[in-house]
This record gives structure tokens, C-alpha cells and sequence, in this order.
């Protein structure tokens, strides 16, 4: 058996000779488990590893980072070949350019914050580097804490030094596997602008194992679902969530993803206003200001979301959209259909009564409008 990468698919499509593209075929068989992957994911942005316990997320980290050795396997990154079991070809752990971010930072106790990230520095030969000590603590937020020791950090910060110690390797891959599982929601929530300004200002691309559906829909660009050890689904996240046979759109809270650009803020209401891709719809939540032009993606649950035939007027909800009908799902056992919509070039998703639907005759096609509360809208920034 050839063990080499299948034919071209759509990412592949957009990869000109396996630049801009991670290649990666991995199999591993250990009594009462089996990894079998074979995937291709962006070369640039945030891919995520998804999935329960046991299904493979961190044996598929390990694999990339060659700390684990598939009996056959295949990896190229970004043009180059680590991994090639069919081709006798295998890049150790040590000579493999790319960052690990664990759960616990691990930062070395008897070191300063400075001591730590020199650590990581020292790794590269410095007509290699690509990051300096100041850029990557200034990344991070960590700029004002170089000279404390670790015990003096918080969870959150100390996190924020493993991932900048991890940057100083100047990788042209970085792992991290659940960064924030160890900490609560108050230290997530301080690191998460962290890993969304990673997102927005590196090239290097990111694989992000998590169970935390949250985390997923806030920074990945694209989404691979594992189950017991197979792909279960891989694609771009917008899309992925709402495929009709994962679960995430049968859960109570199941929700979209969609991007705007600020247009405007109003500071007497605090209200921010963004403009949807692709069309002239507006949608506004209540948030802090942001700078005019700037991106941010926002989730909208389905069970916020209410469908009329027409512009509803006088209503407190503040966001009114025109949108038309693609598809639905009939829940039997909740008496629900779940309605799949496009707005220019997004999509949102609407859990109404299936009195409601047959109500209001829908049908394929058929332009409607949404109602969506304000407060059900949640932007990252």
C-alpha cells in the first residue's frame, strides 16, 4: 500500500503544490484503540481538534509533534515533508519547528518569567529567530511580568507565558493541547483575547485540541469533529456547525457563527453596529466600542432566533434581517424544525415550533425576515 495523500479536495484546491495546506495521514493501533486519520487542514488560522474524551485529539497532537510514531503515516507542512513512513522519511521531535502548549504551562519554577521565555529562545539559532523576547511579551500581554518568578503568576498568567515561551521557538506549526482546561472561567476569559489577537496578527497556524464548544466557535477558523479515532467531520467551522448530521445543531443550544465589520457605535446606548458580509443587513448588540472596520464574529443561537413573513414594527427586538429559506431539519421528538437561513453571505439557523413552521408555510427559497434579540449576541474581540 502507497501511503500518500488522496486526491485533491477543496482545501487542497486551494493550495498551490502543498503550500498554504497541512497535509497529515496518521494510523496507530493500540489494544482497545485505533487512530485513523487522514486530514487537510488551512495552513494558515486556527484549526481545531474536537471531540469527547477518548477520541483521539491528543494521540493526534503527539503524532504531528513525532512524540508518538504511527506504524504508517504521512505529514507535510506548508511544503514541508516531516513524515513519510512509505518513503523511510521521519523528522525527530527535537528537529520538528513547531511549538507545544500542554495544559499546565510548566514554566521551569526556578526561573523568571524572562528566565522562561530566554529558555525557548535559546532553542533556535538566532539567524532563525523570527520572534524577539519584547514582540512576543507584548503579544501576550505579559510585558510588566519578565522579572516575577512563577509562583507569583496567576493561572492565566502563567498560561500566557507558556504560549509566548512557545512562540520564541519561532514555530511554523503550534500545538496546543486544551491551553485552558485547567483554569476557571474568570482566567479563560482573560486568555481567550490573547489567543484571538494569535489569531489575528501570526501567520503561524495553530492546532487547537478542546472539548469546550465555546472555545471552538470563538477562535477557530476550521473545525475537525473525532470520534473514537476517525474524522468525523473536517471542513470550515461556519459550515461545519451546522451540517445536519453532527451534533452540535441538535443541542439545546445549538448556534451559529457568523462575521461582521464595525460600521458604527452609538455611546448613549452602547450599542455597536455591524455590517454583515456580502449585503446591506445590520445587525447591533450591546458592547463596549471597537474600532470602525474591525472584524469580529459573533454566535447566534437558534432558539433566539424568530421568523415573520414581514418587517415587524415596533418591536423592542432591535435586530431585523432579511433572509431566505435554504433548508430545514424536522425534530420529531421535540415537536421543533430547526431552519437553515442565508443573510448575504452568512447563515443562521432559527429552532421554531413545527406549528409555527407549517404557520407560516415555509418553503425553499421563500424570503422572510429574522428576529433576533440583541442580547443573544456575543462578539469577539
Amino acid at each position: 500500500m502507497s501511503w500518500r495523500p488522496r486526491a485533491r479536495d477543496a482545501v487542497t484546491a486551494a493550495a498551490a503544490d502543498g503550500d498554504g495546506l497541512i497535509q497529515a495521514r496518521f494510523r496507530i493501533e493500540h489494544p482497545g484503540f485505533a487512530l485513523d486519520l487522514d486530514l487537510r487542514l488551512p495552513g494558515r488560522g486556527i484549526s481545531a481538534l474536537f471531540g469527547p474524551s477518548g477520541s483521539g485529539k491528543t494521540s493526534c497532537l503527539r503524532c504531528f509533534a513525532g512524540l508518538e510514531r504511527p506504524t504508517e503515516g504521512y505529514l507535510r507542512v506548508n511544503g514541508e515533508l516531516w513524515q513519510d513512513s512509505a518513503g523511510g522519511h521521519f523528522l525527530a521531535p527535537h528537529r520538528r519547528p513547531l511549538g507545544y502548549v500542554f495544559q499546565d504551562a510548566n514554566l521551569f519554577p526556578h526561573l523568571s518569567v524572562r528566565g522562561n521565555l530566554e529558555f525557548g529562545l535559546k532553542r533556535i539559532a538566532a539567524g532563525e529567530r523570527r520572534v524577539r523576547l519584547e514582540q512576543a511579551a507584548e503579544l501576550l500581554g505579559i510585558a510588566g511580568l519578565l522579572e516575577r518568578m512563577p509562583a507569583r503568576l496567576s493561572g492565566g498568567e502563567r498560561q500566557r507565558v507558556g504560549i509566548a515561551r512557545a512562540l520564541l521557538t519561532s514555530p511554523r506549526l503550534l500545538l496546543m493541547d486544551e491551553p485552558l482546561a485547567s483554569l476557571d472561567h474568570r482566567r479563560k476569559q482573560e486568555v481567550l483575547p490573547y489567543l484571538e489577537r494569535l489569531h489575528r496578527e501570526l501567520e503561524t497556524p495553530i492546532l487547537y485540541v478542546s472539548h469546550a464548544p465555546d472555545e471552538v466557535a470563538r477562535l477557530a477558523d476550521h473545525l475537525v469533529v473525532l470520534e473514537q479515532g476517525r474524522v468525523q467531520a473536517s471542513g470550515p467551522l461556519k459550515e461545519t456547525l451546522l451540517r445536519a448530521d453532527l451534533p452540535f445543531i441538535l443541542e439545546d443550544d445549538a448556534e451559529a457563527v457568523v462575521e461582521g465589520r464595525v460600521c458604527a457605535y452609538d455611546p448613549a446606548y452602547r450599542l455597536l453596529s455591524l455590517e454583515l458580509g456580502g449585503g446591506e443587513a445590520r445587525l447591533q448588540l450591546s458592547h463596549g466600542p471597537l474600532p470602525a472596520g474591525q472584524r469580529v464574529r459573533i454566535k447566534v443561537k437558534a432558539r433566539d432566533v424568530s421568523l415573520s413573513l414581514n418587517r415587524a414594527e415596533g418591536s423592542s427586538l432591535l435586530n431585523l434581517l432579511p433572509a431566505r429559506v435554504e433548508h430545514w431539519l424536522v425534530l420529531d421528538e421535540q415537536a421543533q424544525v430547526l431552519v437553515n437561513l442565508r443573510v448575504g453571505d452568512e447563515r443562521l439557523i432559527a429552532r421554531i415550533t413545527r406549528y409555527s413552521f407549517d404557520r407560516l408555510g415555509i418553503h425553499r427559497q421563500q424570503g422572510l425576515w429574522l428576529q433576533i434579540k440583541s442580547v443573544s449576541l456575543l462578539a469577539s474581540d
